[in-house]
């Protein structure tokens, strides 16, 4: 749905916004990482299997877990031991992602009023956190045993900020100056 409109209509759009002559030059979303960390629970595995699950409901994906590089002594953390979850979408599942995000799931936030500004960064990638995981339809709050939040990285194409900045506002992110001021 998301993709359709990409190419039918957004991309024709952001085409003529940034007076460029060829499709291929304008920015393009590459991949959405979704990332976990799991912290201080890294030891109760049952935690980290019901988080492996809801994350799975979410990116209809199975996450890669990542293992600590390294021990220290100071977080009690060994070599080897899990310490966060990351998903990589591309293609159909990305667009599906993201639609359900902008549409679905950050409007069903508590105080939610837009998108920093601030969370672009100088290469036009979006970073979004988000707090909860019963901000997503397939999260009945019934099956939450633990609250995660996690990190969103949509990562596009863009070569300056104001690329990403366009092409964000073309697709439909809620994107706000300040708090509550669009």
């Amino acid at each position: 749905m998301l993709r359709d409109q990409y190419k039918k209509i957004t991309a024709p759009t952001l085409m003529k916004e940034l007076g460029r002559d060829n499709i291929m030059t304008i920015p393009r979303l590459s991949k959405v990482t979704v990332n976990v960390g799991v912290g201080r629970i890294a030891k109760e595995e049952a935690k980290i299997n019901h988080i492996i699950e809801d994350l799975k409901k979410i990116t209809g994906q199975k996450p890669a877990v990542r293992k600590a590089r390294k021990s220290i002594a100071g977080f009690k953390l060994r070599e080897g031991m899990d310490i966060g979850l990351v998903v990589t979408l591309r293609g159909r599942r990305m667009y599906d992602f993201i639609d359900k995000l902008i549409n679905i799931a950050l409007p069903r936030s508590r105080d939610f009023y837009g998108i920093k500004l601030s969370a672009v960064d100088q290469n036009g990638n979006l970073n979004v956190g988000i707090k909860e995981q019963s901000i997503f339809p397939e999260i009945s709050y019934e099956s939450i045993k633990d609250i995660f939040g996690f990190q969103v990285t949509i990562t596009t194409t863009a070569k300056n900020r104001a690329d990403g900045l366009a092409l964000f506002r073309a697709v439909g992110f809620p994107l706000v100056k300040s708090e509550g001021k669009k």
